[in-house]
């Protein structure tokens, strides 16, 4: 009877590529779709230009003309001041009583977006809640 004391042989390790490659895939989706993203924060837009149909006279019509450095005027007066309270006593002044007034609002392409934005808000605390934009139109076509 002979005994096989022979030691046993080690298994060689086996490096298994396929988590790795499941991995490096996902990062790469992550990878491509967040890289696509970042392009519309590049986009230069500028604005406003519409066909508009011929405009009409309005007798409850009330101007805002916002200018490129955010200055105010309601219906060609000067709005004294930058804030909304002011932008807000005009409106209601050139309003009269009538809270059926359309407001249209003209403000240069290079104005700040906060400018427009605060004469939308004064129009709703003066109790104006018609609200539309004037733009200019395309060659060719009519301006409001």
């Amino acid at each position: 009877m002979s005994l096989n004391f022979r030691k046993a042989r080690p298994e060689e390790p086996e490096i298994n590529l396929i988590p790795f490659i499941d991995v490096l895939l996902v990062i790469l989706i992550f990878l491509m779709l967040s890289t696509t993203y970042s392009k519309f924060t590049e986009l230069q837009v500028t604005l406003p230009i519409a066909d508009a149909e011929k405009s009409r006279d309005r007798p409850n019509e009330i101007i805002v003309s916002v200018s490129a450095d955010g200055r105010y005027a309601v219906n060609r007066k000067p709005v004294d001041g930058r804030s909304v309270e002011a932008l807000t006593t005009e409106l209601s002044a050139a309003a009269a009583g009538g809270k059926d007034m359309i407001v249209i609002v003209s403000a240069d392409a290079t104005s700040a977006h906060q400018s427009v934005i605060n004469v939308m808000d004064a129009a709703r605390r003066a109790g104006l809640a018609r609200l539309t934009f004037a733009t200019q139109s395309t060659p060719g076509g009519t301006a409001r």
